[in-house]
């Protein structure tokens, strides 16, 4: 996808880090990155962009005013010299998930189950969507172990799929008020929302130094497991955690069961949006930390859960039509095929030919 001769490279936006490697990438491959994205993104992640030498193109609205980038981009798209790379609907990032994510978590499952941890199989796999590549290591590991569960992450603050719903949102990188074309929804077995500020309050738990010393002292965790959680979550991680947690409640999972999900990002993203918390709420102290532990993780849910009925599951499908077809130019007939299941064996067939085109183009 990189080895275009075009001058420039605009990326359609990205929700954890595509962006940022967009940036990255595009100026190693001659080109120069053009990233558009909401205005109302943390000020670390503009930063880290234009630190790559990107040029940044900022969008009115916040995380969900996905509509806006696409306008944009089509704007930009009247320039010839200009290559958009739409991760909303290239193909690509939903085979590289597919079979790269997928077959590692596999690949994990087996080597923990060796050492006493789970079955040796996942039992579900569970993740936000952003451009819903992510999630389509799903399709490969219900291939694997067909009682798989694959289940789905919204805001509560913008449920899309979940109710047609809409709105502004505190979780960066996920619910964009439009159904990915790239997301194989026929294949969820459940929609599961969760709430925008108990994944900012969770971040703000896991990377305080307060918060920090409440989760050694009072619950037991050990220096070094903190110290991890400390560095490898973000806004959108936390929300996956806690999908998971409500995953395992939900269908009844036990010690053998393994549920699996993606730590999208980390608090390098985040500072200003932890100052911001603190200046609205306070900073934290031991009491806080303790009653976000027992009610945000201890005490997750089962509200605002959604079975993936074959009535449900067509709705979700649907949603593709009023963006896809209306706005962005697919036929219907494009949109009824994705609901046979061979359209996506088909794109998954085509992995081992890509990867030979790839190989001899090295």
């Amino acid at each position: 996808m990189w080895s275009t001769l075009t001058n420039t490279v605009s990326y359609g936006r990205a929700p954890a880090i595509t962006a940022s490697a967009a940036a990255w990438v595009g100026g190693r491959v001659g080109c120069d990155s053009v990233v558009v994205l909401p205005e109302g993104m943390s000020r670390e992640r503009f930063e880290l962009i234009e630190s790559f030498g990107a040029e940044v193109v900022k969008t009115p609205g916040s995380e969900s005013n996905v509509k806006e980038i696409y306008d944009k981009t089509r704007e930009l798209r009247r320039d010839p010299a200009i290559r958009v790379l739409n991760q909303f609907e290239v193909m690509g990032n939903y085979r590289f998930h597919y079979d790269v994510t997928g077959n590692a978590v596999a690949e994990l499952a087996r080597r923990l189950g060796k050492q006493g941890i789970g079955s040796g199989r996942a039992s579900a796999w569970v993740s936000s969507m952003g451009s819903a590549g992510t999630i389509g290591a799903g399709d490969r590991l219900k291939q694997l172990w067909p009682e798989h569960k694959i289940v789905g992450l919204e805001p509560i603050q913008c449920p899309t799929i979940f109710n047609n719903g809409y709105g502004a949102h505190e979780i960066q990188g996920i619910g964009d008020k439009h159904v990915t074309w790239i997301h194989h929804v026929t294949n969820m077995d459940a929609m599961m929302c969760i709430d925008d500020m108990d994944c900012v309050r969770g971040l703000q738990l896991f990377t305080d130094s307060i918060g920090r010393r409440v989760l050694e002292d009072r619950f037991g965790l050990c220096a070094d497991d903190v110290e991890m959680l400390a560095s490898i979550f973000g806004i959108s991680g936390i929300c996956n955690l806690l999908g998971a947690i409500k995953t395992a409640k939900y269908y009844g999972f036990g010690r053998k069961d393994l549920v699996v999900t993606v730590c999208t990002d980390d608090i390098g993203r985040y500072g200003s949006v932890m100052d911001w918390l603190s200046s609205k709420e306070g900073p934290m102290d031991e009491a806080v930390a303790t009653a976000r532990m027992t009610s945000i993780f201890h005490g997750a849910g089962l509200d605002w859960i959604q079975e993936g009925t074959v009535e449900n599951r067509n709705r979700w499908h649907n949603l593709k039509y009023y963006t896809w077809v209306e706005q962005q130019g697919k036929t219907v007939e494009e949109l009824d095929a994705q609901k046979d299941p061979e359209w996506w064996l088909e794109h998954q067939q085509q992995i081992t030919k890509l990867d030979e085109k790839i190989r001899a183009a090295r």
